[in-house]
């Protein structure tokens, strides 16, 4: 944290004022808390509050409970999928085929929806026997067809601008699935758990999770402090985080707590494990 950080509210008396040294803050740490900013510039709980929602108004922070976010930062599932596809390429394409190294031939996978789980899908050309069953409208076309067992798609409500379905995870007749992996992109990594930005999506998510025998999350960096509106999941119920460079020291330090593992999978190519 930068000196000119810590002084921010040395002389921001006017409301107009310290609501642009607070939409700075917010910028520059990734999120800011009601009482933090009460404390830096000597003003009410209430007062910030009526400070955030002016600048939530104005769509330049996304308030959270306790605090805000600025826009940029805030998890979302609405972002086009032509545009999330092309974002983060490279990195996206690391963490599939580190996270394919994982998963054993004849395994049952449950897979989300998202372009990082796309990416894992399209990597999976050396395993084979594979049974998946997925919400994401996209894996059928780029799973290679020689890793495929059988493949099915969970049905629901059609999401066309995430391309998923959302709905039950399981099928009419049969009821309940079980699968070896659930293999869960999400919205956002804090060092309380996993998040997304649709309730809807969260329950498929969390239920996926229920009904794998481990979990493995697939979440580049920039998803790292992101809060969105629904938890999916606490780290202790994640087996594995496969991300492409490693995440800020809180987050490290609450996996290793949670004994969720970390797995790097950097520019080079060669994984590292912690």
């Amino acid at each position: 944290m930068t000196e000119d950080v810590e002084k921010a509210g040395s002389d921001a008396t006017l409301p107009a004022r310290r609501r642009a040294d607070i939409l700075r803050l917010a910028q520059q740490l990734g999120q800011i808390t009601v009482t933090d900013m009460s404390a830096r510039f000597d003003v009410s709980l209430d007062t910030i509050r009526r400070d955030l929602d002016i600048l939530a108004e104005q769509g330049l922070v996304s308030r959270i409970h306790g605090g805000a976010l600025p826009s940029s930062s805030m998890a979302t599932a609405d972002t086009p999928f032509d545009l999330r596809m092309k974002s983060h390429h490279a990195a996206k394409t690391r963490i599939g085929q580190a996270a394919a190294e994982l998963i054993a031939d004849g395994e049952t996978l449950l897979v989300n929806g998202g372009t990082t789980t796309l990416a894992f899908a399209a990597a999976l050309e050396m395993r084979r026997r594979l049974t998946i069953v997925t919400n994401n409208l996209g894996l059928p076309p780029v799973v290679p067809p020689a890793a495929i067992l059988n493949l099915y798609l969970l049905g629901g409500e059609i999401r066309t601008g995430a391309q998923v379905t959302v709905g039950p995870v399981g099928f009419v007749g049969t009821g309940a699935i079980a699968a070896d992996t659930a293999v869960i992109g999400v919205g956002g990594v804090d060092a309380t758990g996993f998040w997304t930005s649709h309730l809807s999506e969260a329950t498929m998510m969390a239920a996926m999770i229920e009904a794998a025998r481990r979990t493995i999350v697939l979440a580049d960096s920039r998803k790292f402090g992101r809060h969105a509106f629904a938890k999916v999941a606490s780290l202790e119920r994640v087996f594995a985080l496969v991300t492409d460079t490693p995440p800020p020291s809180d987050i490290q330090a609450a996996l290793e707590a949670a004994g969720t593992l970390l797995i790097v999978a950097p520019d080079d190519g060669e994984a590292d494990a912690g």
